[in-house]
């Protein structure tokens, strides 16, 4: 059969590939490609991101597994909508093959695509692969989305079968990968505008490689996922989260392992997953998510014109050091533990009563697994606007969270230097250390540490008036 062009996105591996194996299956050469798309690098902030830095080595490593195959990958800068057909046109294919994604600007992206390879008689066939389930595949009894995840898992559940993960044995046909010359070669970070950052300085290895050894790894303490994975000064999650982004681990396999494991901690691992599949949905259903709250009636709710505050908050001053640590941990790392995400966005929305799309903004800009399905959905549940969300009355208090999940102060410590000497009992609430104390710690609050920038007590007053325009909603029974 004539030839054809896999378009690799986020999907970066050369194992269980939705797309690679129906080209390879259907047609007798197969020519591999991935675009560094200017729409989405000139959209970033700054020329030092850490999730092009991972992409970048993820695809240098893709590229040198499809090599030792007898292919390769072919690597543009510029415009995808533009260098897909372009690609495609040039090298002769039939049909260009890519796994779907479910961004309103990609979806965009994609119909552009479909339609100028049309233009060209070149077909498009795209693939469902990072989600077990997508779209309708999981309905309600009266064949509508669910809002509510707990009975979405329940149907979820019921409809999984073996062949939902059932990898796709991409091995049997890698000869018929179109080799490339080696003058082909993947552009240096440089060459695409970019810097390195400090990957390697925190042990991040991007790729398939690094994939498999972050699930490797968490499979033998997987039995503990569920008492471990709520402390963040612990190991306790799996840390896979950027390569899930990315697609350099199978979400098959992932699925797979956790159910052929079992046990508590396996199970609730597996319920993490199933919550990506569901805000997938929420996206595919409801993409006014990505601009308006999930309810509405919820966009009645008038939130706080602070830019102080705001600033104080992204920068790690607010004087609350559970807050002030998770901050400093995205600055420094690009990464944020589960529990600290609900803490710090319930403190942002509820506690200084700013908008969430503010916070939903800088971890878009922060977090190396920015995933906008997930992220949106996370937000709008701690901001109570979303669906399944906290109820609005029901507030975060960050010193008890604090108390509860960081004990002894670990993780402050780790990430507020300046609060390293400060007694414990006194740690997620410093402000109350009587002065003699703070002299003794070196920690005098107000000069080496701010004060609360807001009364928690008093903040969450403010928060159940201004939610008063939506009294009365399902939240409150």
């Amino acid at each position: 059969m004539p030839s054809a062009l896999v378009w690799f996105r986020r999907d970066l591996r050369d194992f269980d590939h939705a797309a690679l194996y129906h080209a390879l299956k259907h047609h007798d050469q197969v020519f591999c490609a991935f675009v560094f798309d200017t729409e989405i690098l000139d959209s970033l902030p700054g020329r030092c991101d850490r999730r092009v830095d991972f992409i970048h080595a993820s695809v240098v490593e893709l590229d040198n597994a499809l090599r030792a195959c007898g292919g390769g990958l072919i690597v543009r800068h510029g415009l995808a909508r533009e260098a897909i057909p372009s690609l495609a046109a040039s090298l002769g294919v039939s049909a260009v093959y890519a796994n779907r994604d479910y961004e309103p600007a990609a979806l965009a992206r994609d119909a552009e695509v479909a339609e100028r390879l049309r233009v060209l008689d070149i077909g498009f066939a795209d693939f469902k692969d990072q989600v077990i389930f997508e779209k309708s595949e999981v309905l309600t009894q009266g064949n509508s989305p669910f809002s509510v995840f707990t009975p979405y898992k329940r149907a979820w559940l019921k409809a999984l079968t073996p062949f939902h993960l059932k990898s796709y044995p991409v091995e049997k046909y890698m000869a018929r990968l179109a080799p490339l010359s080696a003058e082909e070669a993947t552009p240096g970070l440089a060459d695409l505008g970019f810097e390195e950052t400090n990957l390697s300085e925190l042990g991040i290895t991007p790729g398939m490689s690094g994939g498999r050894r972050l699930f490797d790894d968490f499979l033998k303490r997987i039995g503990r996922y569920k008492a471990k994975r709520d402390f963040p000064a612990q190991k306790g999650v799996s840390y896979l989260s950027v390569h899930l982004r990315f697609g350099t681990v199978s979400i098959r396999e992932l699925a797979r392992a956790a159910l052929e494991l079992g046990g508590e901690g396996a199970e609730t691992w597996l319920s993490e997953l199933i919550w990506r599949d569901f805000y997938f949905q929420i996206l595919w259903h409801h993409p006014h998510v990505v601009k308006a709250s999930f309810r509405p009636e919820y966009d009645q709710v008038r939130w706080d014109d602070k830019p102080a505050w705001l600033a104080a908050w992204r920068e790690g001053r607010t004087g609350y050091p559970i807050v002030d640590a998770a901050i400093r941990q995205i600055l420094h790392s690009g990464f944020m533990h589960n529990r600290l995400r609900m803490i710090v966005a319930s403190f942002l929305t509820k506690d200084l009563g700013i908008d969430w799309r503010h916070g939903e903004a800088f971890f878009a800009e922060h977090l190396n697994d920015f995933d906008l399905a997930a992220n949106n959905g996370g937000w709008q549940w701690a901001a109570s606007t979303g669906c399944d969300a906290q109820p609005w009355f029901r507030i975060f208090n960050p010193v008890t969270q604090s108390e509860r999940f960081d004990s002894d102060g670990a993780f402050i410590r780790r990430y507020l230097p300046e609060l390293a000497k400060v007694p414990a009992k006194f740690i997620h609430a410093p402000w109350t250390m009587p002065p003699i104390d703070q002299q003794l710690a070196g920690c005098v609050i107000g000069k080496d540490y701010p004060a609360p920038i807001v009364d928690h007590a008093q903040a969450r007053e403010r928060t159940l008036a201004r939610f008063g325009v939506v009294k009365g909603s399902p939240d409150e029974t």
